[in-house]
């Protein structure tokens, strides 16, 4: 029995195409995909690798780098400098987020009422103190509270009256939450303005044929419409009180008194690497403050979606 020679233009065979034909697919996906999953890795990943690299070591007088385990993380979890400023910045998410974004929340509803006269102008001046750099907004607001040479003290001057230091230690915080409050309200307004807009008119049509008045329109309309928003918006605040660093830092030169090295984790964090050397140690707490944020970040998260 002979066989019969394979033509040289015969076509492989039907799974054999649809395999090239998934792995053509595939590359094509990888060559759009590529480029960032290039960039995320090099200015993400490998960051956190080497940081976590360094956690595991640590610098002798004798012996210099050498490897010791979870030491670093078990001396984290028992820094009361690490927890100190922990707590502080707890406190800081507690009473400034909240307000930050019922502030954000009652300007988005006023804009989006229809009934606030010249809008346009409002939404641009509410938004615009978030085009103001961090360090900018530190250094006009630090001059402003200062009681020799800003505002307070030419109020005082001024008036005869001996106005609260807000760059005292019992007020510090309070004065940097309300940097952070001038800064972000607009951002947040944004936020929720935007999924305003996005809600269907029918909604607010059904709920005035049913005789809602406009409290109950937006507890029961518009709210529940922009819960997502209003998720995003808390996570976000979240991550950036945890991250708290711009504001102290700046305001630590004109009260070195009230903002210590370790005022904020992420200050102690600069601090231990930067003036301590411990850049071990430094890559360890900021591992350690990672881990933190990432964890009640997503119980918002959590906590937000939940159908009620």
């Amino acid at each position: 029995m002979t066989l019969l020679p394979t033509p040289a233009n015969a076509l492989p065979p039907p799974r054999l195409r649809a395999r090239f034909r998934l792995r053509r697919q595939a590359l094509v996906g990888w060559g759009f995909a590529g480029p960032f999953v290039a960039v995320f890795g090099l200015v993400f990943l490998a960051p956190i690798g080497y940081a976590l690299h360094l956690s595991l070591f640590r610098d002798r007088l004798i012996g210099g780098n050498s490897f010791v385990g979870m030491d670093n993380y078990q001396q984290a979890l028992t820094d009361p400098q690490f927890w100190e400023g922990l707590a502080r910045v707890g406190l800081f998410l507690a009473v400034q987020v909240p307000i930050m974004l019922g502030l954000a929340l009652l300007v988005a509803l006023a804009i989006d009422s229809g009934r606030l006269y010249g809008k346009a102008f409002f939404r641009i001046s509410i938004f615009l103190p978030y085009a103001v750099p961090a360090v900018v907004a530190s250094l006009m607001w630090g001059f402003i509270y200062g009681t020799r040479f800003g505002l307070v003290g030419n109020i005082n001057d001024a008036f005869g009256v001996a106005l609260p230091d807000p760059l005292s230690p019992a007020l510090v915080l309070a004065s940097i939450g309300n940097i952070v409050t001038w800064e972000f309200v607009g951002y947040n307004m944004l936020i929720f303005y935007s999924a305003l807009k996005v809600v269907p008119r029918s909604l607010y049509e059904a709920a005035a044929i049913d005789g809602a008045g406009e409290w109950r329109v937006i507890t029961a309309v518009k709210l529940p419409a922009i819960r997502g928003a209003l998720v995003i918006a808390t996570i976000f605040s979240v991550i950036g009180s945890f991250q708290l660093f711009n504001e102290p830092s700046i305001l630590q030169k004109l009260a070195p008194n009230a903002i210590t090295s370790d005022f904020t984790p992420n200050l102690y964090t600069y601090s231990l690497s930067f003036s301590g050397q411990q850049h071990n140690y430094a890559a360890t707490v900021a591992i350690v403050m990672g881990v933190i944020t990432a964890i009640i970040a997503y119980s918002v998260q959590l906590r937000g979606m939940r159908k009620g």
